[in-house]
């Protein structure tokens, strides 16, 4: 529907940057009216709680209502130059994972057999993770809705973690967020682990064990 003339001005109250929408607080009172990314001027940038805005109401897809033709009524301020992004000083030391994990998988495959299907798995898993951390980062940078951080630790749990650190590293993405590093760290312990509990004499251990 065609958002009603009547222009309301309020204040952004809260924002999702991930989801790509928040809330903004009428001036005159009433519920907060939920605003999306795409009703929002171009040039806005990563839209700050707080910031001035004027609005028309539309009926959303639901039949709830929803900010429409969306217009800054403070100048935008002038953005400040953010500090280089550079990846940790032990970010390199990750690249050594793979190589290792490549002599990890030669000499298991050469002393006990590792399936045909098993290398393409990780190859085509860390294609797919790589381009999974690339569109992530362009949604970030353009304010679209981002890929899930369980999604991309999934993605690196089944194979794709060398994918995921060349990434990491080389589009400088996810390389210093501590409580991501740490669980993708330990996704990559896991897969690993598995490999090894799956194709070397542990696995046979562990049974007779059982």
């Amino acid at each position: 529907m065609h958002p009603t003339q009547r222009r309301l001005e309020g204040r952004l109250k809260s924002w999702n940057d991930d989801r790509g929408f928040g809330f903004i607080r009428p001036d005159d009172g009433g519920p907060d009216v939920f605003v999306h990314i795409k009703a929002l001027p171009r040039g806005v940038g990563r839209p700050a709680v707080g910031l001035k805005l004027s609005f028309a109401i539309e009926q959303g897809p639901q039949g709830k209502p929803r900010a429409a033709v969306v217009r800054l009524v403070d100048p935008v301020p002038a953005p400040r130059l953010a500090p280089v992004s550079r990846p940790p000083a032990w970010g390199g030391a990750s690249y050594f994972v793979i190589p290792l994990f490549a002599l990890l998988f030669v000499v298991v495959a050469i002393a006990w057999g590792v399936p045909a299907w098993v290398l393409p798995l990780y190859l085509g898993a860390s294609v797919v993770c790589f381009a999974a951390y690339a569109l992530d980062k362009s949604a970030a940078q353009s304010h679209r809705r981002r890929t899930r951080e369980d999604t991309l630790l999934l993605l690196g749990l089944v194979g794709g973690w060398p994918g995921a650190i060349l990434a990491q590293q080389w589009l400088r993405h996810k390389s210093t967020k501590e409580s991501f590093r740490g669980a993708f760290w330990l996704s990559v312990a896991a897969n690993v682990g598995l490999f090894v509990a799956a194709f070397t004499p542990l696995s046979a251990a562990l049974w007779l064990r059982d």
